[in-house]
C-alpha cells in the first residue's frame, strides 16, 4: 500500500474540506440579520442581532465539540442554539429558519434513524410558521434547508466511510505483519529442521569415520559445509520473501540426507508429473516428511511416491506420538490454504505415513 493513501483519507476525515463546510453554515446566521433589520427597529433589532451573534458562536463551539467527539457538551450547546432559533423568531420573522437549518445540519448526521422525520418537520415548519403568524410562507427557507441537510449528510457519511476505511487498512496491516511474521517463523522451522538434522547426522557420521575412513570422513565434512552454507541462504531466502523450494530439489537433498542415516531410500527420479502450480508445496511435504523420519523414526526404509495430486512419505520406523508437532501444524496449515487433504498418522504393523492430496 502506497504511504501516502492513508495521509489522503486522513485529509478528508480531518482536513480542511471539514473546515470549510463548519465555515460555510456561518453563512446562515449572517443571511438572518437582515431579515432582523427588516423586521425589528431600535433596541429590538440589536437585541436580535445579539441573538444571532450568540447563535453563531454557539454553532461554533458545537462544531468544534463534535470535532472533539465531546458528544455531552455538543448536545447541550444545540440544545442552547435551538433555544436562540425560537428566540429570534420574533425578530427576523421567516428568515429565523435559516437558523433551523444550522440547527438541523448539526442534528440529523448524529440522529440517522430519525433523521427523515426531522427534515420534515422542519421544513413543514418554515413553511406552515411564516404563513399563520406573519401571513409569508418560507418557501426559500425551507427549500435551503432540505437541500443543506442533504449536501451535510452526505458528507457526514463520506467521513464516516473513510474513518471506516482507515480502520480497516490499519487493521489489514496488522494482519499482514502478523502473517508475515507466522510465515517466517514457519519457513524457518521448516528450513532450518532439515537442513540442521542433515548437518548433525553427517556430522555424527564424519566423527565415526575419522579413524576408519579419513577421505570419507573428509567428503562428509565437505557435505556439511555445502549444507550449512545452503541453510544460510535459505534463511535469507526465507526472511526476505524469495525462498524457492521444489519438489525435485527436495528429493535430490532428502535422498543424500537418507543415505547418511542409512535408511534405504526409495524416491521417485522424475517429478515431471507434478503440475508447476504443485511443485512448491510438495517440496515442502517431502521436506518435513523426510526430516521427520532422519530425526524421529529410526527407520531402516523411507518410501516417497507421487502422483499428479498426491505426494505420500511412508516409513517402518517406530511410529510418532499423536501430538502434532510445529513442524506438521506449519505444512497443515500450507496444505489448508491450498485447498488439499492433509493426513499423518501411524500405519500397522509398524511405521508412519504422511499424506497430502490436493
Amino acid at each position: 500500500m502506497d504511504r501516502t493513501e492513508p495521509a489522503d483519507v486522513q485529509r478528508w476525515v480531518r482536513g480542511w474540506r471539514v473546515l470549510v463546510l463548519d465555515a460555510g453554515m456561518l453563512v446562515y446566521p449572517a443571511v438572518t440579520v437582515p431579515g432582523v433589520l427588516q423586521h425589528s427597529t431600535g433596541h429590538a433589532a440589536i437585541a436580535g442581532c445579539v441573538l444571532v451573534a450568540v447563535f453563531a458562536g454557539c454553532y461554533i463551539l458545537a462544531a468544534r465539540a463534535a470535532a472533539r467527539r465531546a458528544a455531552r457538551r455538543f448536545w447541550l450547546l444545540l440544545g442552547v442554539s435551538a433555544v436562540l432559533f425560537v428566540a429570534t423568531l420574533p425578530f427576523a420573522h421567516a428568515e429565523t429558519f435559516f437558523l433551523a437549518i444550522v440547527v438541523v445540519s448539526l442534528a440529523v448526521p448524529r440522529l440517522p434513524r430519525h433523521s427523515g422525520a426531522l427534515v420534515v418537520v422542519a421544513a413543514m415548519a418554515a413553511l406552515v410558521v411564516p404563513w399563520v403568524v406573519w401571513g409569508t410562507a418560507g418557501w426559500t427557507q425551507a427549500v435551503a434547508l432540505v437541500f443543506t441537510v442533504l449536501v451535510v449528510y452526505a458528507f457526514a457519511e463520506a467521513v464516516r466511510a473513510n474513518a471506516a476505511l482507515l480502520e480497516a487498512r490499519a487493521e489489514v496491516a496488522r494482519l499482514a505483519s502478523e502473517a508475515e511474521r507466522t510465515r517466517i517463523a514457519r519457513d524457518l522451522h521448516d528450513l532450518l529442521g532439515h537442513s540442521l538434522t542433515a548437518i548433525t547426522v553427517k556430522s555424527t557420521l564424519a566423527r565415526r569415520l575419522v579413524d576408519a575412513d579419513t577421505t570419507r570422513a573428509g567428503e562428509e565434512m565437505t557435505a556439511v559445509e555445502t549444507l550449512a552454507r545452503q541453510a544460510l541462504t535459505d534463511v535469507r531466502a526465507a526472511v526476505s520473501g524469495y525462498r524457492e523450494v521444489t519438489l525435485a530439489g527436495e528429493l535430490a537433498r532428502g535422498r543424500e540426507l537418507l543415505r547418511a542415516c542409512g535408511v534405504a531410500a526409495d524416491l521417485p527420479t522424475a517429478t515431471d508429473v507434478v503440475g508447476p502450480a504443485h511443485q512448491e508445496l510438495f517440496g515442502w511435504v517431502v521436506r518435513e516428511g523426510l526430516t521427520n523420519v532422519a530425526r524421529h523414526a529410526r527407520a531402516t526404509r523411507c518410501t516417497v511416491t507421487v502422483t499428479e495430486s498426491t505426494v505420500e512419505v511412508v516409513d517402518d520406523g517406530v511410529g510418532g506420538s499423536a501430538d502434532e508437532g510445529s513442524g506438521l501444524a506449519g505444512l497443515r496449515e500450507r496444505v489448508r490454504a491450498a485447498g488439499g487433504r492433509f493426513g499423518a498418522g501411524p500405519v500397522l504393523p509398524r511405521g508412519w505415513r504422511l499424506r497430502v492430496t490436493l
